[in-house]
């Protein structure tokens, strides 16, 4: 069966520590789809806090989540054809990091070789997407968003890509100040040393959406061998 989206996250390996213990802390395994229990946080409904983010499930975004245009073997051929030509690249150590209020995972250091992975992601499955329909563009609330964030939500059906991107392994919904009081420490805590260990991203994975509002799975994962 189709899926009715997909998308190309990078997600950390499954004996990784950082895949256990960022899936406990989200409520959720983005490779078996299975729920995990949460440690209850006090004053905070944790699991309102980390719904959006179980969703999509723990991965930093390359190519963002969009319907097919063609058949899936298709697009998923396509995404071969890049990691074939694409190379594996150390990882800086990532650290906790408010992002506008919201909490995610970002690497510590510049990091070069992570923009050219997620520009071509972005280009190279574009020909597999289908095109926006007027709903989903307005989601994206293009009266706010700047020239070039409008150009690209334009040509490529989302409006934080290339010179807008940023990667990032969301955490968190947008916290008020004194949730994050709360749950900084907290998230800190269930992470533990598994944030800051060295890694190489030599893999990324097709994640898939089986229909709309259902959470998204990892449906491959694919060699970086360039």
């Amino acid at each position: 069966m189709t899926p009715y989206r997909i998308a190309l996250y990078y997600a950390p390996a499954i004996n990784d520590p950082l895949h256990e213990r960022a899936s406990a802390w989200l409520g959720r395994d983005a490779v078996t789809g299975a729920a995990l229990a949460q440690k209850p946080i006090s004053g905070v409904d944790i699991a309102e806090v980390t719904a959006d983010a179980r969703g999509y499930g723990f991965h930093a975004t390359l190519k963002p989540p969009f319907r097919l245009q063609s058949d899936v073997h298709s697009a998923l051929q396509a995404a071969q054809e890049f990691v074939a030509r694409t190379a594996p690249f150390a990882l800086p150590p990532l650290q906790i990091t408010d992002l506008d209020g919201f909490l995610a995972l970002c690497e510590s250091l510049p990091c070069a070789p992570l923009q050219v992975l997620a520009d071509g992601a972005v280009t190279a499955l574009d020909a597999h997407r289908a095109l926006p329909t007027e709903a989903e563009i307005a989601r994206r609330k293009p009266g706010i968003l700047s020239p070039r964030q409008r150009e690209y939500l334009r040509d490529w059906g989302y409006p934080y890509v290339f010179a807008e991107w940023r990667f990032h392994m969301t955490l968190t919904r947008r916290l008020t100040p004194t949730e994050k009081a709360l749950i900084l420490p907290a998230v800190t805590e269930a992470l533990g040393d598994a944030q800051a260990l060295g890694r190489t991203i030599s893999e990324i994975c097709v994640f898939a959406q089986a229909a709309p509002g259902a959470s998204f799975t990892i449906l491959e994962r694919l060699t970086l061998r360039g």
